[in-house]
């Protein structure tokens, strides 16, 4: 991810933030219409889910510009995604549902660089944890 790109997600979230909880509403409303077999890999509090997500994007998203900070905590995310059933296929359904969360809670501030600067991030982390997937 380009500096900018960077500095796109980092200021769009902080706007996210505040939402969290609606954010995270939203994402899974969209993920679960996108794909309704996703419903079932998700056995716990949804509540708790939903705070489990927004802290992770946090995290990704608060060191977009160190990503080795946070490179080991998400290919673990990617190997127990594994062990939950969750497939390479899913990676494009969520992105593709945090994309339109973020343009539900973004509003006319998901110009096409943000749209741009997350699909990147959005990539960035699947990508780090498919990876996790394929090591010993």
């Amino acid at each position: 991810m380009t500096p900018d790109q960077q500095s796109l997600v980092q200021s769009s979230f902080a706007k996210v933030a505040p939402i969290a909880d609606v954010a995270a509403r939203l994402f899974y409303d969209d993920l679960f219409e996108r794909d309704p077999r996703l419903k079932s890999l998700f056995k716990g509090d949804m509540t708790e889910q939903r705070r489990k997500l927004m802290v992770m994007l946090a995290m990704a998203v608060n060191h977009v510009g160190d990503w080795h900070a946070v490179q080991s905590a998400m290919r673990s995310l990617g190997r127990r995604h594994v062990a939950y059933g969750v497939t390479p296929a899913d990676y494009e359904t969520v992105g593709a549902s945090l994309i339109a969360t973020l343009e539900k809670g973004l509003g006319a501030d998901f110009t096409p660089d943000v749209r741009g600067a997350w699909q990147a991030c959005i990539a960035t982390i699947a990508n780090e944890m498919l990876s996790a997937s394929a090591l010993p």
